[in-house]
Formats: C-alpha cells, structure tokens, sequence
C-alpha cells in the first residue's frame, strides 16, 4: 500500500503541473513557439544538471564497486527495454521511442526514496545518465531516421554526454565546484519536473482526449512499458547477488516506470506527433499506479 501511495502523490503533483500548462495554452497565454524555448531549457540546461547533481557525492569504496555494477546492470537493462520496444513497434518510431525510456527522475526517485533511502538513489545515477544519452543518440535516430553510425559528432557534443563526463569527473576526483555553482546546479535540477509536466499539459491541450482513450495500441504499448519490460528486468535482476538488494530494487522500479515525458519534448524537437507522444504519456502514467506496486511486491517475495 505505501508504494502505490507514494505514487499516487507523484502523479497527482504531475496533474497540478500538467493542468497548468493545459490551462495556459488553452486561454492562449503560451504559444507553441513558447513550448518550444521551454523544451530546449529543459534538454539543454536542466536535465544535464541533474545528471551532474547526482554524481556530487562522497566517494568510498562501496559506492565505486557499487557504480560500475550498476552502470553495468544499467545498460543491460536499458538495451533489453529498446530491443523489446523495437521488435514490436518497428513502423512506429514514437511508440518504440516512448516504450524505451522510462521516466525514473520523476516517478523513480521518489519511490525509491520512499521505499529504501536517499542513498539508494546513487546507484541509479547511471541509469539516468544511460537513459537521456540514449534518448539522445538512439532516440533521435529513431524519429529523424538517422543511423546511429552517422551520430558519434553528437553524442560526443551532446548535452548529456558532457554533464555525465563532469559529473563523472567530479566523483573520482572528489572536486567540488564552488557553492555558488553547486546552488545554482541544485535550482536548474529543481526546475527539471515542474518544466516537464507543464509541457506535457501544453502538449495535451493540442491533443483530442476522447481519441486517445480509445486507442487500442496505447494499452499495447503501457503493457510492454509496465510489465513486459519490468518482468524480464527481474528476472535478469535476479541473477546479481542477493546482497545487492537495495541497488537491484531501485534499478527494479526506473524500469518499471511509466513513459518518459522526454518523449514529447523530442517530438517535438524534431517535427514528429508529439500529440501521441503525450497520450504515451498519459495512459502509461495512469496504468502505473496498479502496475508499479505490484512489481515491486512481486520483487520483494522473489529476493
């Protein structure tokens, strides 16, 4: 029960957020230029912040055995959730995109906060930084058809690329940036969720809401998103030593989260149905409250 409670909080505070970007399109006070400036605030300057903000920690053996295991663990997870995705939706380059990526910095953390503890959340720090390169590198090739072999320039520029590269710098080294730098690094990953979700409620304001309640391949892709994907995650999960409980849990629920709302703000990055996007989005987050307890629960009795 305290699960799904934790996470019902998530998604209501996502509603208010939404709500006010819907709101704010509707009576024409944001114009989809304005969402536009505000989708690159968040893939430039904000979600690079919370990748360096994660890796601002007390180095100590365990957590450096424990880094390299999970970023391990990581990329399998990772690389299984978009060969899934792919398989079943290869004319569908949003929905393979959408079903991919999860979203742990907004429904994850907390839970993993809630359920285990703040220092849980270091072992899904390269998860999170995997994720956005990845939406980055292979996410975009998705939507503008782009080989990946045409994109090492960009990755190597990319945003994400350079915050996890400092962030990565910062740990080994042990550096701290100056205090003004690590406040203003801390208010920049603050805006990070409420930026998102306001443009999710400007993107849902465009979209035709009765449609996407009734569209039969939605459910299909939230089942492969929350079950199919977190299934197999577990069951490779397993495999790791059952002392690693605590990291096997929180990587168990970034896997098991719902769409990421990243996913429309690439959409409309590159000039594809961010409208489907967002309804992405929507019923995956809806259909989370039931699926991600029950996962966990399921995981719990297993380990």
């Amino acid at each position: 029960m305290e699960y799904a409670i934790i996470l019902l909080k998530q998604i209501l505070m996502m509603a208010i957020l939404s709500a006010c970007g819907f709101l704010l399109f509707r009576t024409k006070k944001i114009t989809p230029e304005g969402s536009r400036t505000i989708a690159n605030i968040l893939i430039y300057v904000s979600l690079p912040c919370v990748i360096v903000n994660s890796f601002l920690t007390e180095r100590t053996e365990e957590k450096m055995i424990g880094l390299a295991i999970s970023a391990g663990a990581a990329a399998v997870l990772l690389g299984v959730s978009m060969i899934i995705s792919r398989l079943a939706f290869r004319r569908d380059a949003v929905a393979a995109f959408a079903c991919s990526f999860s979203n742990p910095g907004f429904f994850g953390i907390p839970l993993i906060i809630g359920v285990l503890s703040d220092g849980a959340v270091f072992y899904v720090a390269a998860f999170i930084a995997f994720l956005n390169l990845l939406q980055w590198s292979y996410g975009v090739s998705l939507l503008t058809g782009e080989k990946a072999s045409g994109l090492p320039k960009k990755i190597l520029t990319a945003p994400f690329m350079i915050a996890t590269a400092a962030g990565l710098l910062f740990f080994f080294t042990q550096l701290q940036p100056p205090q003004i730098i690590k406040t203003a690094l801390g208010y920049l990953s603050g805006i990070n969720t409420p930026l998102a979700m306001f443009t999710v409620g400007i993107y849902l304001a465009q979209t035709d809401i009765k449609k996407m309640l009734a569209t039969k391949r939605l459910y299909l892709l939230s089942a492969l998103r929350l079950i199919v994907i977190p299934a197999v995650s577990l069951a490779l999960l397993s495999l790791l030593p059952k002392d690693l409980f605590e990291m096997k849990l929180a990587l168990l629920i970034c896997a098991a989260c719902p769409v990421g709302s990243n996913v429309a703000v690439y959409a409309q990055l590159h000039n594809k149905d961010h409208r489907y996007a967002v309804q992405t989005i929507v019923i995956s987050t809806v259909l989370s409250v039931a699926a991600i307890p029950a996962m966990v629960r399921l995981a719990v009795m297993i380990w």
